[in-house]
């Protein structure tokens, strides 16, 4: 628990920062005077104050930070300093200002995907488990093994390339080609993808049939005086059946043991290139439900095909833009769908599952971390940018009005929408923290 709050706290900092500066650097490149620059909010811990004038502070709640300008000159200042106000500023000048925060958001995602694109990553090869009867992959004639090489002609390398590339398509489905290599050459195969509207817990691409293909479940490592350990398991079998399935997968494996408690189950493994034939009888356990499951006492590990992607610096930067942008407009598409009701609004997800994901990713690893804190980075982007009031969005909604009246918005609308904006961001909030409450009760 601590690692992962702890994981979501220096994301939520590092990325409300970043917002931050991007409105710090385009007031002061626009002119503007900044009072105060805080990363964290509460009583200041440190803060100096630098040659402009900026106190630059390290607060006490490390949840983000903020930029505070002169707003409004004041009468005993000079005309100099009055022109430093935010206030006095063109419209212009006051929408860069505004935009430059959520611009940065997405600016640094680019950087983040580029990082990770420079520095390589290594991810499961595109190979394709069994389909389920009747899911697309299975109606198109996807086979197990079958490798997949590109999508509409675009072609894929990893599995998380392949994910991406089904993920943008999901939301309208239609028709996928895909190129698949198998033994006997390379072929072509055309899935239907139904839209997606609520796919809940399950994976968007196990619902269309299309699962990873996993290795040989191996014994990683043996609990001592565990049910395993009694029965001879040593650490680096290698799992060739269970009870009556052959070469079972991890998740089969462990689903055959669970729905035996105090059984006797006989296992053969590959030990040392010999065939070794065991009897073991998984340990009762009461699961969350009080319901008796088997335990034997062992880690489990699977030998998946991997593929290491690296690309050039510069391809490396043209990527993280692509890859922002997609993600950008994958994200506006899925809010435009919630908004017309063809997706589901349990999608919407508050701290809770962000914090949730912030320390899956940190375990897993650098790369995986890196990854969560673009994709973040670019929902707070495009969260601010809605026209939500008391969102920047909203505040760049009326410096167009500005521009087309050539005179501010009436105080009226401004109270008005303010109003309006508070409604909107409370019952977004309180559905995202009870979409998060589901999911963790469930």
């Amino acid at each position: 628990m601590f690692f992962t709050i702890l994981a979501f706290l220096v994301a939520l900092g590092i990325l409300i920062t970043f917002h931050e500066l991007g409105h710090y650097w385009a007031a002061r490149a626009c002119g503007i005077k900044v009072l105060t620059f805080s990363v964290g909010f509460g009583k200041p811990i440190l803060k100096r104050v630098d040659k402009h004038g900026t106190i630059w502070a390290l607060a006490a709640i490390p949840l983000g930070g903020f930029v505070k300008m002169l707003d409004d000159p004041t009468p005993d200042m000079t005309p100099e300093q009055k022109k430093q106000a935010f206030s006095c500023q063109p419209v212009s000048r006051r929408f860069i200002v505004v935009a430059a925060g959520p611009m940065f958001n997405l600016i640094l995602a680019a950087f983040l995907y580029a990082g990770l694109n420079l520095a390589g990553t290594t991810e499961p090869a595109p190979i394709l488990q069994q389909p389920v009867a009747n899911t697309p992959a299975a109606l198109a004639g996807i086979q197990v093994n079958d490798r997949i090489v590109s999508i509409d002609g675009k072609s894929v390398q990893g599995w998380q390339d392949v994910r991406w590339s089904l993920l943008q398509k999901s939301p309208e489905g239609g028709q996928v080609v895909l190129a698949i290599e198998r033994a006997t050459g390379q072929i072509e195969r055309v899935i239907t993808l139904p839209p997606m509207a609520d796919p809940g817990d399950q994976d968007i691409l196990i619902s269309y049939g299309l699962g990873l293909q996993m290795g040989k479940p191996s014994i990683g490592s043996v609990t001592s005086n565990g049910a395993a350990e009694k029965a001879g398991l040593r650490a680096g079998d290698v799992i060739q059946t269970v009870g009556n399935q052959s070469n079972p997968s991890v998740t089969t494996f462990i689903d055959y043991i669970k729905t035996r408690p105090d059984q006797s189950v006989p296992i053969s493994v590959l030990r040392a290139g010999q065939l070794t034939n065991l009897t073991v009888v998984p340990a009762s356990q009461l699961n969350d439900e009080g319901q008796a499951i088997g335990r034997i006492g062992v880690v489990l590990s699977s030998d998946i095909p991997t593929v290491t992607i690296k690309h050039g610096i510069f391809e490396s930067l043209w990527l993280g833009v692509t890859r922002t942008i997609d993600t950008s407009w994958f994200s506006v598409k899925m809010m435009g769908r919630m908004i017309t009701g063809d997706v589901s609004l349990k999608n919407i997800s508050g701290p809770v599952t962000i914090a949730d994901y912030a320390g899956q990713t940190a375990r897993i690893g650098f790369a995986s971390y890196i990854a969560f804190l673009a994709l973040v980075s670019i929902s707070i982007g495009i969260l601010n940018l809605l026209p939500i009031p008391m969102l920047d969005g909203g505040h760049l909604m009326f410096y167009i009005v500005e521009m087309i009246r050539g005179k501010p918005a009436p105080e009226a609308w401004l109270m008005t929408s303010q109003r309006v904006g508070v409604a909107l961001l409370g019952g977004l909030m309180t559905l995202a923290i009870f979409n998060d409450l589901t999911r963790l009760f469930s």
